[in-house]
């Protein structure tokens, strides 16, 4: 790749102006500041020079004597496993280090200013007199090492210096142990228990470049011997292991030189550094093995070379954006464990396992050693998003790309698995075998899934005079899964052909007695599996097969799965299955009303408008249900147009009503399944629609049709400009006019297009339901619309980032969480694309942005409008919104999502999905407890005690449609909407809670308040004051509700 083609791909990387400007701060504010932290570490970094160089050698000693004499001093020799003989032929022994330099990004004033600890790396060269011509060979040089690290250890101790002094894994590799130099608690003390800056040092020892020849550790050759003349293969780890001791000043000069020759290398590793911890990589082997050094020498390295010809891949000229865009540009689109990149001359022989590798032919080192084959599959993913993302016209990705942390497991992965880390053997070349892990489940999980994840569990520091410390084997590796939707759930595997007998014998040696021969449809014999139901998932079944036959049946035994709580939230299928009863229904309504002749007109189209035919409701329609009817769901019919429609809004409600009468009595003698029923609505308004038709289907399943006439909104217009009519007339037009459109002209497209969605993102529809039952779980069922939280669970499957699309529920309805506890909606307006495919444009996106704008002039106390939700099918935005919620509502709800993002983040994995759905009716003045009998819960005393009467119930089809809870919510907000505000689970939560308005404060004594009120007088000089009646009015909601209240909570606030 040329540098003219990567200023192809990073040309308008900064079209934004906002954008740029968001970089510049961002940059202003991570980069690298001094201040007390920093001069506290480096008065401790030349202290412990000057300690060092006062070191003394020590002369050769065997194994068992520089063990007993380094614990005279109390100094445990850190070895790596496994440990040195004791017969050992070789001597160990310490000379004064050659020199001591301070490396890495605080050297190269790279480092991120952040919270987290300072971290300054500083290299003690080992004279290279003290290793032989094989001591690369079966760990001598890294023995060597570990008690050369001793003796640095002895000699600060020796030296007294006032820190404390600890062993550590350097990035998590265990075979090259550092020393860890921290603020010691003493020194605290003396200073008056002041705070303590925030610092730790690490020494480091390495070694000179040409101590052992380049050629004898590369990354094909052995150099662990292997014993009992098993065949030696290659060690890769263990030798740019080894290297990278030898390359450490090379590689701190490579980046100078980067720094002096690209004026921009700086920003873009701060940049870098950042977008790396934020999805949390680092150059620890348990953070991915992959970053800041790795990203920095990365950029250098592309700055030299690595494109055709030996020509190099980044420019020098380049922004510290492009810089930065352009290396991820690299990492998404090239497959380094296919295709390495190849910087400077010369040859090299990779290994085919898989890693990745970035090869440094003037070094003759593999940069990439440290990063695992499933550490690289999440770099490259999280590179590809955010290309992706970046590339996306309609979104803002600053945020998604440096602010937001998206390592948060239960929201990246579908799936998360927990096995013991003591159960997993160690290799040849000292790591524990992480990779048969994954090879096993990558090949047994096959294309089940996307993406698997491996986190091991990282070693922490021990005290210089104990041995290393076991505690890391106890720990747990954990597993992350991304699924692949549309294949996860598949119940029957097909393996190799009976014919093709060495994939055959491979497959059942692979799989032992789970696999199987059979013959299929087709006529072919194949070795298959079939896995079956259960009570786990099947990916939970493969997973603990996989671990009981590979490993132990310890492992599978221990072996935890987090993630599927969610699921078990709502009953039955997640998928858009469990709508198919209603969707066949009105796939046969659709065929008998066409069917049928002697209709006045000709039917033009009828349009599904309910969330039951959009796989969006909380509990599928199954019929009767719970001993009572079905709820109905909405269809719109829609005649052709003729002259002989009246001109008038009354007469045209009465000409649908003739429609609907007539279309039932052809139902009914054309069809003997469907029963049919007019249904009257909208008493007060005769301008709006006046009546419905129930369909009601033997299988349970019911609709409920208006007939949709195109006129309607012409006329509502014309009567909204008309000057003659009085207020009350136009208020009421108005009123219509929202009704009309809400129904007849946004619903069924809305409709249509959620459908479309859930069928294209199979885990879009569980998404929509559990975030709904989240919404009436917490009583804003009442507040927030229907269409509202489809758009919200929407955006986060078209517009995903800075994550890729969910492919499950758990991460569709937390990613929606997590971005609604974020919106700012007095500031931002929700704009849907639910195309899914581009259709919504930029024009269209400023258009609605401008709207937004208008209305925030307009109603700047967000008395009409708080939530704006727009979509390519509804531009207006408030179509959904008008009047509710209101902001109370608004805030409780961002409070709430809030809350319960920050209980994910608190329990991590051992989270309790039902704790998200649960808040207490404490924060609310009053609550009104209903019959569980009458709300959907349990039956009642007397049906269940009389089948009769449940029979009854269930034929009596003047139930269709029938909700208790919502007709007396209805009520309540009609008689005492001016003095409360009522919140409603519906059916997911059986009570009705409610605020005292503001508005009912004590106030001047008047007559004729909306509310209830008895007169008040704290004082005889002061005035009568109205108090609203509460327990009267409480009295007579209990009074309303009847049978259906079971009892009143009042709450003391």
């Amino acid at each position: 790749m040329s540098p003219t083609n990567g200023l192809a791909y990073t040309t308008g990387a900064s079209r934004s102006n906002m954008f740029r400007l968001q970089v510049d701060e961002l940059l202003q504010q991570i980069r690298p500041r001094r201040g007390k932290r920093e001069d506290a570490a480096e008065k401790a970094l030349h202290a412990l020079k000057a300690a060092l160089d006062e070191s003394t050698a020590k002369p050769a000693l065997s194994i068992d004597e520089a063990e007993r004499e380094l614990l005279r001093n109390k100094i445990a020799i850190p070895f790596p496993q496994p440990r040195p003989p004791d017969d050992a032929k070789y001597k160990l022994e310490f000379a004064k280090p050659a020199n001591v330099n301070v490396v890495g990004s605080y050297a190269m004033q790279t480092i991120s200013r952040s919270r987290d600890d300072l971290v300054i790396d500083m290299t003690v060269a080992m004279p290279s007199s003290l290793f032989h011509e094989k001591d690369y060979l079966n760990y001598r040089y890294f023995y060597k090492r570990a008690y050369y690290l001793a003796c640095l250890a002895s000699t600060l101790r020796e030296a007294a210096t006032p820190c404390n002094v600890r062993f550590d894994d350097f990035h998590g590799d265990p075979l090259k142990p550092i020393l860890v130099i921290s603020k010691s608690v003493k020194s605290i003390v003396s200073e008056e228990l002041k705070p303590s800056p925030k610092w730790r040092i690490n020494i480091i020892p390495c070694t000179d470049s040409v101590v052992f020849p380049a050629e004898k550790l590369t990354s094909e050759k052995n150099c662990v011997r292997p014993t009992h003349n098993a065949k030696p293969e290659p060690t890769p780890f263990y030798n740019s292991s080894l290297r990278a001791d030898m390359l450490m000043l090379s590689y701190l000069r490579l980046l100078h030189g980067a720094e002096t020759s690209c004026a921009a290398f700086k920003d873009a590793c701060l940049l870098g550094s950042t977008w790396l911890r934020q999805r949390g990589f680092g150059s620890h082997i348990a953070g991915g093995g992959f970053g800041h050094f790795e990203w920095a020498t990365f950029v250098a390295l592309l700055l030299q070379g690595g494109g055709p010809n030996g020509k190099s891949i980044l420019s020098e000229g380049y922004s510290s954006y492009q810089l930065f865009k352009g290396t991820l540009q690299v990492l998404a689109v090239r497959d380094l464990g296919k295709q390495p990149i190849v910087v400077g001359s010369g040859t090299f022989k990779s290994v085919a396992n898989g890693s990745p590798m970035l090869w440094d032919s003037a070094r003759v080192h593999n940069v990439l050693y440290k990063v695992a084959p499933w550490g690289y599959a999440r770099l490259r993913q999280d590179a590809k998003t955010t290309i992706a993302m970046l590339g996306d016209q309609l979104f803002d990705g600053f945020d998604a790309t440096f602010v937001l942390r998206t390592d948060d497991a239960l929201m990246r992965f579908d799936c998360v698995v927990s096995v013991p880390a003591s159960a997993l053997t160690v290799v040849d070349d000292g790591r524990p075998a992480y990779r048969t892990l994954y090879d096993v489940l990558s090949r047994g999980l096959g294309d089940r899934v996307s993406q698997i994840s491996i986190r091991p569990p990282e070693s922490g520091a021990w005290d210089v005079d104990s041995s290393r410390p076991r505690d890391h084997v106890q720990a747990s590796v954990i597993i992350g899964l991304i699924y692949d939707p549309d294949t996860v759930n598949r119940t029957v595997d097909h393996g190799p052909s009976a014919e093709s007998k060495a994939e055959a014998a491979s497959f059942r040696k692979f799989w032992g007695e789970k696999a199987e021969m059979r013959r299929f449809k087709d006529g072919s014999i194949l070795e298959s599996l079939v896995w079956g139901a259960s009570g786990k998932t099947i990916v939970e079944q493969i997973v603990r097969y996989l671990l009981e036959r590979h490993f132990s049946d310890r492992v599978e035994r221990e072996a935890t799965f987090f993630g599927g709580g969610f699921n078990r939230l709502l009953r039955g299928s997640l998928s858009v299955s469990a709508f198919q009863p209603i969707m066949d229904s009105f796939k046969q309504l659709e065929t008998d009303i066409r069917g049928l002749d002697g209709l006045p007109l000709s039917i033009r189209q009828i349009m599904p408008a309910s969330a039951q035919l959009r796989y969006a409701t909380i509990q599928p329609s199954a019929g009767v249900a719970n001993g009572r009817q079905s709820i109905p769901a909405d269809v719109t019919i829609q005649f052709e147009g003729s002259v002989r429609w009246p001109d008038d809004l009354v007469a045209i409600q009465r000409t649908k009503l003739a429609f609907l009468l007539k279309l039932s009595e052809l139902l009914q003698e054309a069809h003997d399944q469907p029963k049919t029923r007019i249904g009257l609505e909208n008493h007060e308004q005769d301008i709006f629609n006046q009546a419905y038709l129930d369909i009601m289907y033997e299988s349970g399943t019911s609709f409920r049709m208006r007939v949709y006439h195109d006129r309607e909104q012409t006329l509502l217009e014309r009567q909204m400009r008309d000057k003659s009519l009085a207020p009350s007339a136009k208020e009421a037009a108005a009123l219509g006019l929202a009704a009309y459109k809400r129904l007849y002209l946004k619903a069924p497209p809305h409709t249509q297009a959620v459908a479309r969605l859930c069928s294209r993102y199979p885990a879009l529809s569980g998404t929509i339901r559990l975030l709904k039952k989240w919404f009436a779980s917490h009583l804003l069922a009442n507040h927030v619309g229907e269409e509202v939280i489809e758009l919200m669970a929407a955006r986060i499957f078209v517009q995903p980032w800075p994550w890729q699309t969910p492919s499950s529920v758990q991460t569709g309805f937390l990613r929606t969480l997590h971005w609604l506890a974020r919106w700012d909606w007095r500031t931002d307006p929700l704009i849907v694309d639910l195309s899914g495919s581009g259709e919504l444009r930029i024009p269209d996106v400023d258009a609605i942005k401008t709207r937004f704008e208008a209305w925030r002039k307009l109603d700047p106390s967000l008395t009409r409008i708080v939530l704006f939700a727009a979509s390519n099918i509804d531009k207006e935005g408030t179509t959904w919104s008008d009047g509710r919620p209101q902001k109370v509502v608004a805030r409780r709800m961002t409070a709430l999502a809030k809350a319960a993002c920050a209980e994910v983040e608190q329990n991590g994995l051992q989270v309790d999905p039902a704790s998200l759905f649960s808040s207490p009716v404490s924060d609310f003045d009053f609550v009104l407890h209903l019959h569980p009998s009458m709300t959907g819960g349990k039956r009642s005393k007397d049906a269940a005690r009389y089948k009769n009467l449940e029979l009854a119930a269930l034929s009596d089809q003047t139930l269709v449609g029938f909700e208790p809870t919502q007709s007396l919510l209805e009520e309540l907000e009609s008689l005492y909407g001016s003095a409360l505000l009522f919140f409603s689970g519906s059916s997911e939560r059986p009570v009705i809670a409610g605020l005292w308005s503001p508005q009912t404060a004590p106030r001047a004594w008047k007559v004729n308040l909306a509310y209830s009120t008895i007169p008040h007088k704290k004082s005889k000089t002061q005035e009568v004051q109205a108090v609203v009646n509460r327990e009267a009015m409480l009295a007579e909601i209990a009074r309303v509700g009847r049978d259906l209240v079971g009892r009143v909570e009042i709450n003391d606030r």
